[in-house]
Order: structure tokens, then C-alpha cells, then sequence
């Protein structure tokens, strides 16, 4: 199963597309960010730029599923807005593919990766690390953090799928 883990941002957009072996081990397919700089480009470039690089990887690997951290509030209105902006063009690219969305708050993609709610950013960023056989943590943070969501989704999806089954 290919899933993509997205965290939506204007100015940095991270992606990681993992895929489950049989045997059950993860592997990479692609991971990487889509930067947009606000120099000489208004808002609606910025988007037209993730909405086209999102599409471009997703044609590219067809994931199965997407996982989306759930948005939650910042105390920066025009930074949630522009969270919401970008968050916005990935449900619309995930939308036209027909691609199944799931949604994790930061608490449940903390506890799926260390089992422990109140991880911080740099104990989930070496799970993620260590959990993809990686010699280092992914950069930008919005990359390991997209990787982070999509690993949180296959465990999740696991447990219901062992659920449904019991």
C-alpha cells in the first residue's frame, strides 16, 4: 500500500509517499518539499505552484491514501490562514484523484510513532529517522514532519484493519 503524508505550508509544503511490504518493513518511495517564496509572487502563485507540484508526485506514484495532520488553532491568524490556504490545495489535489483522506491530530501521530503523547518535534523526527533505516533526519522539518503522518496512517490502518478482522 503507497500512502502519502502531507504538511501543508505556503511558503514550505512537505511530502513523504511510503509503501508497505508484505513482509511488513516500510520503504521510501519519495519524500521532499515544495518551497515557494513570497519574493515577486503573490499569494495565489504560491498555491498554484504546490497545487501543480502535489499532482505532479501523485500522478507520478498514485498512493492509495493521503494522511493530513487535522488542523488545529495557531495563535497567528494569518499564519492559519495560510496554513488553511495551502491545507486547501492538497485536499483539492487529493480530491481529484479520488484519494481516500485521513486525518490525525498531533497527539495521535505522536503516540503512533513513540507511544508517548508528549514527545517532542526532535523525538518524533528520530523515529522517523530510525523507522525508515535513514541516516539522517529528513529536512525540512515540514518533510520529516509529512513523513511522520504518513507512518502514523499505517499503523492506524493496521489496528482497524486487525480490528475489523477480530
Amino acid at each position: 500500500m503507497v500512502i502519502i503524508g502531507i504538511d501543508p505550508g505556503i511558503a514550505i509544503t512537505g511530502y513523504g509517499i511510503i509503501s508497505q511490504e508484505q513482509n511488513g518493513n516500510i520503504d521510501i518511495v519519495e519524500y521532499g518539499a515544495i518551497v515557494t517564496s513570497p519574493l515577486n509572487k503573490q499569494e495565489s502563485e504560491r498555491l498554484l505552484l504546490i497545487y501543480r507540484k502535489l499532482k505532479e508526485r501523485i500522478s507520478l506514484h498514485r498512493p492509495r491514501a493521503a494522511a493530513v495532520e487535522k488542523l488545529f488553532f495557531q495563535k497567528n491568524a494569518r499564519t492559519a490562514m495560510a496554513v488553511g490556504q495551502a491545507r486547501g490545495v492538497a485536499l483539492l489535489v487529493l480530491a481529484e484523484f479520488e484519494i481516500p483522506l485521513y486525518e490525525y491530530t498531533p497527539l495521535e501521530i505522536k503516540q503512533a510513532l513513540t507511544g508517548y503523547g508528549g514527545a517532542d518535534k526532535r523525538q518524533i523526527q528520530e523515529m522517523v529517522r530510525l523507522r525508515l533505516g535513514l541516516k539522517e533526519i529528513p529536512q525540512p522539518d515540514d518533510v520529516a514532519d509529512a513523513l511522520a503522518i504518513a507512518i502514523c496512517h499505517l499503523q492506524s490502518y493496521r489496528l482497524r484493519d486487525y480490528e475489523a478482522q477480530s
